[in-house]
């Protein structure tokens, strides 16, 4: 096949009498927009604009228990649930990473520092065009055909050049995700099971399928231009990850297969270097199993001894009883920033400062916090913060360990294979800094850059914005579970998350989840993964409606309808 430019060339030497110069000026960008289309036609689609839309304003939170962006609060005045507000005025970005909602341009430079592109946050780079080179030295021309693409944007800007936001709307939200719009047993789909697995964006499809069509090669070795490309997406996602989660630097982020593999690394390889017999690991009673069973092992393998922190009636951590069990012997203290079957909102900030003051590090589970509010690592002082992609509207069977450089340092890996070392000997293998000692083999490179497109498309939404809306709609819908007869809630703290866990004495949980399945509403019934905190509670297991951003008032009222009409004996 031609090459893009020589193509172009030839192209327009058939329409047009005079080439144009190299510099493109003056050139009808109708014509180049066609051209594009004609080679790109039957594969990658041709490149979209750069405008890059953002987040809605709401207003400004109240302080919290603990203080934003970390957990926030909110004022009574409620964002509308279904409606479109009015779009705001933009606000003027800050410089530091914690506001990334507001549209901070990722600026990428090719040959000799030559900045190719402006992305907004919330942009996921075309793979239609190669990117600019960062770990090879790709032709020139590959580099200016991106900025020769990027010329044909037409992005509305403020006046400092930021992409302008956009106002959020939850059926705006909706039409990005395909798989929301389907008929299940007859009727349309209400997916109420986010704090199993969330859908897709269109953003997140396009980019992993793209990903296989055009880029698909192993990354960080050949000398190839695909491999460049791969490995630029590869690497660009991390930085998007960095980003979200506020860290200091890319080399912090760690791509595993998901929050239970990130706990499990640090259990074998931190774990196993720093406890020892008779060292104790705190924990809390709401965890998920994947927070419980690695420390397990690791008790089993060292001698250690896990201590468990209570929780009240309400789900809600005991905090002074938790600081109690902090001693000379807590080596490391694992918790939960929002339990997956409780809902309940931790205060991490308070919980990491008081380890702290022992000298214990902390790994927050942040697999359902991070769907769902602001989280900045830096802010929080976590020593460790995990996350799952398919919890975050990104692919299954990939996630993120993140770790403080100096704890990531002096850790040895657990994996042992290529990529993840500097030189081997039959008698001696010297490894890789951190991150890649920590990604042994060849990695899931299309999950690495839908979890990437992912993180994009939630900042270019803004965190605050979803957690406003979110926050809002549990409320309405915890009243509206309230008109249930008999309904017994499970999880009833202050301050929660997404989830709106019950029981109804007399009726299993099952027979409720198969009831609203005939309606096309999906639930979760069972014990969640977390069957000590169900059984704080008397139960063996619950059902579970848990809430995502594109959700709406009219699917929780039609899961109230359905209940009552549930048959009771």
């Amino acid at each position: 096949m031609m090459p893009l430019r020589a193509w172009i060339t030839y192209s327009w030497a058939t329409t047009m009498t005079t080439p144009p110069e190299p510099s493109l000026g003056g050139v009808d960008t109708s014509l180049i927009h066609q051209l594009l289309g004609e080679f790109y036609r039957g594969g990658s689609r041709p490149p979209a604009p750069l405008g890059s839309p953002s987040v809605a304003t709401f207003a400004a939170p109240r302080s919290a228990e603990v203080a934003p962006p970390v957990q926030p609060a909110f004022d009574t005045l409620r964002p509308s649930l279904d409606a479109t507000p009015a779009a705001a005025a933009p606000t003027a970005p800050s410089s530091e990473d914690s506001e990334y909602a507001f549209g901070n341009p990722h600026v990428l430079f090719g040959a000799e520092g030559h900045a190719v592109s402006v992305l907004g946050a919330n942009e996921v780079l075309s793979p239609a065009l190669p990117l600019s080179e960062r770990y090879y030295f790709l032709p020139r021309e590959a580099v200016q055909v991106q900025e020769f693409a990027s010329s044909l944007g037409s992005s509305k800007s403020t006046a400092s050049g930021v992409p302008t936001a956009r106002a959020f709307d939850v059926h705006s939200v909706r039409s990005d995700f395909p798989a929301l719009h389907q008929r299940v047993n007859g009727h349309p789909l209400i997916w109420l099971d986010n704090a199993a697995t969330t859908h897709k964006p269109k953003a997140v499809i396009d980019a992993a399928s793209s990903f296989y069509s055009r880029d698909n090669s192993n990354i960080h070795r050949a000398a190839h231009a695909l491999a460049a490309r791969s490995t630029d997406l590869f690497e660009n996602a991390r930085e998007s990850v960095r980003k979200f989660l506020g860290a200091s630097s890319a080399k912090e982020i760690v791509f595993v297969r998901g929050t239970t593999e990130a706990i499990n690394l640090v259990a074998q390889s931190y774990g196993k270097k720093n406890i020892g017999p008779g060292d104790e690991i705190l924990i809390t009673h709401m965890e998920h199993h994947a927070n419980i069973v690695p420390w397990q092992i690791l008790a089993e393998q060292t001698g250690a001894t896990i201590r468990v922190a209570p929780i009240n009636d309400r789900g809600e951590l005991i905090l002074d009883q938790f600081a109690t069990l902090l001693n000379g012997r807590t080596k490391l203290v694992a918790i939960t920033h929002v339990s997956n079957a409780l809902g309940t909102v931790n205060p991490v900030e308070q919980v990491i400062a008081l380890a702290h003051s022992f000298g214990v590090p902390v790994l927050v589970d942040g697999a359902q916090s991070t769907p769902h509010m602001p989280v900045n690592v830096q802010a929080l002082d976590a020593d460790f913060y995990t996350l799952s992609g398919h919890k975050i509207f990104g692919p299954t069977g990939i996630g993120v360990l993140y770790g403080k450089s100096s704890l990531l340092s002096e850790m040895p890996p657990w994996q042992g294979g290529g990529h993840m070392i500097k030189d081997v000997t039959f008698s001696k293998t010297v490894y890789n800094e951190h991150p890649e000692k920590f990604e042994a083999g060849t990695p899931d490179i299309a999950g690495v850059v839908g979890l990437g497109a992912a993180v994009e498309y939630l900042m270019s939404i803004g965190m605050p914005a979803i957690a406003a809306y979110e926050h809002a709609l549990l409320e309405y819908a915890t009243e509206a579970l309230a008109t249930i007869p008999g309904i017994r809630p499970i999880g009833t703290a202050a301050n929660k998350a997404s989830v709106l866990s019950f029981v109804i004495p007399g009726i299993p949980n099952a027979d409720i989840a198969k009831h609203l399945d005939k309606h096309g509403i999906a639930v979760r019934a069972g014990h969640h993964c977390a069957q000590p905190a169900q059984r704080r509670f008397g139960v063996e297991g619950s059902v579970r409606p848990s809430l995502a951003f594109y959700n709406t008032r009219d699917e929780v009222d039609t899961l109230v309808e359905v209940l009552q009409r549930l048959p009771r004996n």
